[in-house]
């Protein structure tokens, strides 16, 4: 759990470093303040006021010592819990920022959140709440038993014997709960999910469902986790007592071996100073087991910790996506060309390939349209181009550069995108825009606006660009979102753009407009489209249909459409389909 920990801070590890040194010196200095009693008592003992004064002023001395170190270890534990804070969670941000995009499933979602809301400040609060003590507690009783040999052999023995047994109890009773709580954390994960899924999906529930909106399957999510809440209480509480019997067990074999050798010696000519060496070790004794208990009493602490710091150690094990290595620089490219070489790609090692062997080559400023069925890949293909993911086999090429040997704040800056799915965040209509090109003027923006058909939204809006959008742009319809993204992608000018499905979502008027606004930048921009739309279609310089994750015809639109293949029979259905018309129902009867 230390090296998680010290991992965490990376290169704050130094301040905690610092701080457990201090915590160690402080156990220390408590076992040698408690040890300071052993003169007290036996000079007491013996009548000897005049020689318990010197050592009395030791103990008192030691006493405050010890309280003032103790606020000094428990800043430096603050100041370890504030790096942690700070630097880990930067540190986190940057990694899950390199993640694959495919990574973030509702349920991984779930548990980032987990960790950045309530993992990291309960790991924060370790070092000053729960590790002074516990270091503590650990490192006295070490002073005590060196103690306890000076008094008396026997009892050092069984205590320097205990120490390593109570160890291996905490340790096994340790195993029996932890994993108990790891199926608690993943219930708790999964909980978060179906809360948040819940919420999001009343109208869907309501629609099907009624006004309960469905509860059952939440009511199933919530019994799974009650009944692994109910398991990791048990056992907690049953390593608790394990634990605490443990200890109590080493404090009665003690106190038997100390009246052992009483009524062994008692009477039998044994000198006064031999009485009182047992009487001062049976206190050191109960000073040492105290100091057990209170280790024993935070077992359960230390297991709900290390639960949290197994959640953060996984987090930051998830491969991200590689950059350059610093002793070769990130390439630039040279162009606005897309080139695809043998690629081939699945989404997991158990899953069979969405992609194989396509080899494409998109030349900067021409316009493509990827066609075909749903799921033979073209959003796929598109993802790989913004290196969402990294290609199982073979390699893509932006300007002549392996996507994979450019950072990704290079090839960031080459593609802008329009997601299938448009999210906006929450503040205005500018705000959402101004994601695109942050430094962007406000003409910058209504030229944006105007050319992805969001001037006349905000005619209509008595706060213009000024108006909220809401949380994921909930103020505003389908259609209004989509063209904010669109606006959002333009503005940042970028030579290459990604439209996924852009236009799928847009009215017979808007879908114009937006016809119109890729027109402009055909031969400005390098434009890849996953077309659906006839007028988009017959834009494109070069079409690529797409089959079973293969590549089965490429060119352009007048070639493919005379050789009479999956082009020209796309062609025919959209042509079928635009040419569909409901008929008047024949007067005077019902039509069958």
């Amino acid at each position: 759990m230390l090296k998680t920990f010290i991992r965490l801070l990376g290169g704050d590890a130094p301040v905690f470093r610092r701080y457990a040194w201090m915590a160690v010196a402080y156990g220390v200095l408590c076992g040698l303040t408690i040890t300071s009693l052993v003169p007290v008592l036996t000079h007491l003992l013996a009548g000897d006021v005049k020689g318990v004064a010197p050592w009395l002023a030791v103990l008192l001395a030691g006493l405050a010592v010890c309280w003032a170190l103790r606020r000094r270890v428990e800043q430096a534990g603050v100041r370890v819990g504030v790096a942690i804070l700070q630097g880990a969670r930067h540190r986190l941000g940057d990694h899950v920022a390199r993640l694959p995009v495919g990574w973030f499933t509702p349920q991984n979602t779930a548990r980032l959140s987990h960790v950045v809301t309530q993992g990291m400040m309960a790991v924060a609060q370790l070092p000053a709440h729960v590790f002074t003590p516990v270091i503590a507690g650990v490192v006295t009783p070490v002073v005590l038993v060196a103690a306890l040999f000076v008094l008396h052999g026997p009892l050092g023995w069984i205590a320097l014997v205990a120490l390593p047994l109570l160890a291996g109890v905490l340790a096994l009773t340790g195993r029996l709960s932890r994993r108990a709580d790891d199926a608690f954390h993943r219930r708790f994960a999964d909980a978060s999910q179906r809360v948040v899924e819940f919420a999001q999906a009343q109208s869907v529930l309501r629609a099907f469902n009624g006004e309960d909106g469905s509860t059952r399957w939440l009511e199933q999510t919530f019994e799974r986790q009650r009944q692994s809440g109910s398991r990791l209480i048990w056992l907690s509480a049953g390593s608790a007592v394990i634990n605490t019997w443990a200890v109590q067990a080493v404090f009665a074999a003690l106190l038997i071996a100390a009246a052992l050798w009483m009524n062994e010696h008692l009477g039998g000519g044994v000198a006064a100073s031999g009485i009182t060496a047992v009487i001062v070790a049976l206190l050191l004794v109960g000073r040492f087991i105290d100091s057990l208990l209170e280790v024993a009493g935070y077992g359960e602490v230390l297991r709900g910790a290390r639960g949290q710091l197994d959640a953060i150690r996984e987090l930051f094990a998830v491969e991200p996506l590689s950059e350059p290595q610093a002793l070769q620089a990130p390439q630039a490219p040279r162009d606005a060309s897309v080139e695809l070489r043998d690629v081939h790609f699945r989404y997991a090692a158990d899953e069979p390939d969405v992609l194989r062997g396509v080899s494409l080559r998109i030349a900067p400023g021409s316009m493509t349209a990827l066609i075909g069925e749903s799921g033979s890949g073209k959003t796929t293909l598109v993802r790989l181009i913004a290196r969402f993911f990294d290609v199982s086999q073979g390699s893509v090429l932006v300007g002549g550069v392996d996507v994979r040997q450019m950072s990704g704040a290079q090839l960031a800056g080459q593609i802008s995108q329009i997601f299938q799915d448009s999210y906006l965040f929450t503040g205005s209509i500018a705000d959402n825009i101004r994601i695109g090109k942050p430094d962007a003027s406000d003409a910058e923006v209504m030229e944006a606006a105007q050319q992805a058909g969001v001037a006349e939204i905000i005619a209509r809006l008595p706060q213009g660009l000024d108006t909220p959008v809401g949380e994921g742009g909930a103020r505003l319809s389908g259609g209004e979102r989509q063209r904010i993204a669109i606006a959002r992608a333009l503005i940042k000018d970028a030579p290459i753009l990604l439209v996924d499905e852009a236009t799928a979502a847009l009215d017979a008027e808007n879908q114009a407009a937006i016809a119109k606004a890729l027109a402009r930048l055909r031969g400005r921009r390098t434009l890849i489209v996953i077309a659906h739309q006839l007028s988009t279609v017959a834009m494109a310089d070069q079409i690529v249909v797409l089959e079973g994750g293969q590549v089965v015809e490429q060119g352009p639109p007048a070639q493919l459409r005379e050789s009479q293949g999956r082009y020209a029979a796309f062609l025919g259905q959209r042509q079928s389909a635009k040419g569909w018309r409901i008929a008047p129902a024949a007067s005077g009867g019902a039509s069958s």
